[in-house]
């Protein structure tokens, strides 16, 4: 073989092979529909790995049969051979590195090639070139280049998929649903992942370049992505800003004027955008539904499948004993004497693949978490944690499994702290943790409970099985590792069958906070206190009510009603008390959420006590769209979005923002300067779809006097005619 040095004669090599070849044909169209890429909207060449592409070379003279040909695909900024990030296969033989290239048809000026990588090739994007050996000369030219992702089509991808209606939801559908409220009131919100979205491929791979892993040491991480283990960690790190300035900077406190308040996103494209175009400046605010739309986003537009779940009363463990503790004194108030805190819901991800780390046992839905709750090796991340491990309480595995376990298994014990600091027990609820685990059916906008898939049903002997594995392996596991941990000495057996408390003493007094009727924004709020006697004595009751705005994290924000009274109950008498919380009192502290958490504290003259909640969450006001035309690519057509102003005021200054992949390639926002009280308002806007297919449009309107009013209407838009 004839050999060139330095950088001319290299150069050389290049004009030469450019001469001979006249025209290079990737077959765009033809290789994105064969792996499943045709609706990333972008002029790249997307493949999967693993499966075969073609290309055809136009050459100026006749390819002779001695001509040796070699391809060489590279990727990251130092390829080399011995990190599988530079591969160098020849026609007609399978290489070491599982690369191939076979003829397909030659003839004469034009030979059309078949290329495989491997099913476990590095994601990423890549360069191909080609050299030809003829006689003593080598030529060689850059054929093109080309992103690679991953493929839940190939039977060989550790993201492997079997069933084509789940690889259509969890890899390409480009919306969805999250499920937010609470367990007894549980609401859809549209989100739009967006992502085959311009330019949502490009900033995906930048997160990979832009973590911490990357800075320190580019070459080894790029050859850590063939493994959807190490990408989903990445991901779960970098799409919070709180330890590598990723994509979304989370915010539970405080107001949000410097930023965007977490309720205002409608999907992920925006936020992605955002963080691109401002030089990768972390993006203001969001908080668990958020983190979970934008890293659903990304590793589908990376090519896992990949979905998002909601846990109702989703327990935070901040020493991982299995015990949540709530403190409270006796007017209500919480007390912050542990980290630990349930939530009405909390938000992550799954995504399917297998556990090379792990065995077989453990394939499938691994839990990712990219809310900011607790550092995993250093740094704030969460998972992949299998949910086979989690539901046979093996807590012991990669990744953070022991956390995702008490997330969903963990008793609620709740004290009450005395003015001389003696702490009562009053309940501990050995059911209340890891409610209607929910997730978007396969096909429709249904609601899925899965809650099966992360543990036996409660109180079954199964249960406390697994449960006092989970014990045993994190005991021996934190010995010397983490905070000292030792078993909860609150937890009872007899509780958990009954499915309520265990009291220092036997309650003689029961009692309910009832809401009269569902309200919404801008009415009063009607409830009544019910108190029962349990016993043939007289009682009199001292009780202290309050209620108080909050997050779904459950943390007061403001406080809006508390008041004190004697209730006298003679025996075995039920004695109801109405009462209401007005819009002037509650309108101030609930301007962003709408979130009211009202508490009751009951105790008896031998201080025995009784503590009752309830959880308000208030309706939102009608908002109706109308698409006033067929639906078709290309083709604009109109919508009229209808919405009633629920305050007995005027407003001002409200936004009326839309989105929709496939049918808005940005966010649409129109002003609404004003609206009088209970005011029924429309607004007009066009549409010009440019995907055809199922569709989702959303629409909410955001105000500086109530929280967003938001929805949704699914379109089936016809092909261009």
């Amino acid at each position: 073989m004839y050999k060139f040095k330095g950088m001319f004669s290299m150069n050389l090599l290049y004009v030469f092979l450019a001469q001979k070849i006249t025209n290079i044909d990737w077959h765009s169209k033809l290789n994105k529909a064969a792996h499943h890429t045709s609706d990333y909207n972008s002029m790249q060449v997307i493949l999967r790995r693993g499966q075969a592409f073609t290309i055809t070379l136009n050459f100026q003279t006749t390819v002779q049969p001695e001509d040796n040909f070699t391809f060489i695909a590279s990727t990251g900024l130092s390829p080399a051979e011995s990190q599988q990030t530079k591969a160098i296969f020849h026609l007609s033989e399978d290489a070491a590195s599982g690369w191939s290239a076979t003829q397909e048809h030659c003839e004469p000026g034009r030979m059309s090639l078949i290329i495989v990588s491997p099913a476990n090739a590095i994601i990423g994007r890549y360069k191909l070139k080609l050299q030809i050996a003829s006689g003593n000369k080598t030529s060689s030219a850059l054929l093109g280049q080309f992103v690679l992702l991953f493929n839940p089509w190939c039977p060989n991808d550790d993201v492997y998929m079997a069933n084509e209606n789940e690889r259509q939801e969890y890899v390409l559908n480009d919306s969805g649903i999250i499920f937010q409220g609470k367990e007894k009131y549980i609401q859809q919100e549209a989100w739009n992942y967006g992502q085959f979205e311009e330019d949502i491929l490009d900033i995906s791979l930048s997160i990979l370049d832009r973590s911490l892993n990357h800075r320190q040491d580019p070459s080894t991480d790029v050859s850590n992505r063939n493994d959807p283990i190490y990408v989903c960690r990445v991901i779960s790190a970098m799409v919070n800003s709180n330890d590598e300035k990723g994509v979304v900077e989370g915010k539970w406190s405080g107001n949000y004027r410097s930023g965007t308040n977490p309720l205002h996103w409608s999907g992920s494209v925006t936020i992605l955008r955002k963080w691109y175009r401002g030089r990768y400046k972390p993006v203001r605010y969001g908080q668990c539904w958020v983190f979970a739309g934008v890293m659903c986003t990304v590793l589908r537009s990376l090519g896992i499948p990949t979905r998002v779940i909601t846990n109702f009363n989703s327990a935070h463990d901040s020493n991982i004993n299995l015990s949540i503790d709530k403190y409270i004194d006796v007017s209500g108030n919480t007390l912050n004497l542990t980290e630990d805190s349930v939530w009405n819901f909390h938000v992550w991800n799954e995504s399917w693949f297998t556990r090379r780390d792990l065995g077989s046992f453990y394939d499938g839905w691994q839990v990712l978490d990219a809310t900011p709750q607790e550092k995993s090796k250093g740094i704030y991340r969460c998972g992949p944690a299998s949910t086979r491990a989690i539901k046979e309480g093996d807590v012991n595995l990669d990744y953070d499994s022991s956390f995702v376990f008490a997330a969903v298994n963990a008793d609620c014990v709740t004290w009450i702290q005395h003015s001389n600091k003696r702490k009562e027990r009053i309940y501990s609820n050995t059911r209340k943790i890891g409610k209607f685990i929910s997730t978007k059916a396969v096909g429709t906008n249904t609601r899925v409970d899965i809650t099966d898939n992360y543990k036996y049903p409660e109180g079954s002997s199964k249960e406390r099985q697994v449960y006092k594995k989970a014990l045993k392996l994190l005991a021996v596991r934190n010995t010397g590792k983490r905070k000292k941990v030792t078993k909860p000495t609150r937890r009872f057996p007899v509780a958990r069958r009954q499915n309520m408390r265990a009291t220092t003493r036997k309650p003689t007094v029961s009692g309910k906070l009832k809401l009269d009727a569902s309200t919404v924004i801008g009415q009063d709020i009607l409830l009544t206190l019910a108190l029962q006697n349990l016993t043939a004595e007289f009682k009199t009751m001292k009780v202290k009510l309050k209620a108080s705005a909050v997050l779904y994290t459950r943390k007061p924000k403001a406080e809006i009603l508390q008041w004190s009274r004697t209730v006298q109950l003679g025996s075995e008498e039920v004695k109801e008390i109405s009462f209401k919380i007005t819009y002037s009192q509650y309108k101030n502290a609930l301007l962003d959420d709408r979130k009211i958490l009202v508490t009751a504290v009951c105790e008896d003259r031998q201080g025995a006590s009784l503590l009752l909640e309830k959880d308000i969450v208030l309706q939102d006001p009608l908002l109706t769209i109308e698409v006033l035309g067929p639906t078709v690519v290309h083709k604009a057509t109109n919508v009229l979005v209808t919405f009633t102003n629920p305050l007995s005021e005027v407003v001002t200054d409200c936004v009326l923002r839309a989105e929709g992949s496939g049918l808005l390639k940005e966010q649409l926002n129109i002003n609404v300067a004003r609206m009088a009280p209970m005011e029924t308002s429309t607004a007009e806007f066009e549409i010009i779809p440019y995907k055809s297919g199922i569709r989702q449009l959303q629409v909410d309107l955001a105000c500086i006097r109530f929280s967003n009013i938001k929805g949704f209407v699914m379109l089936d838009v016809a092909p261009a005619q």
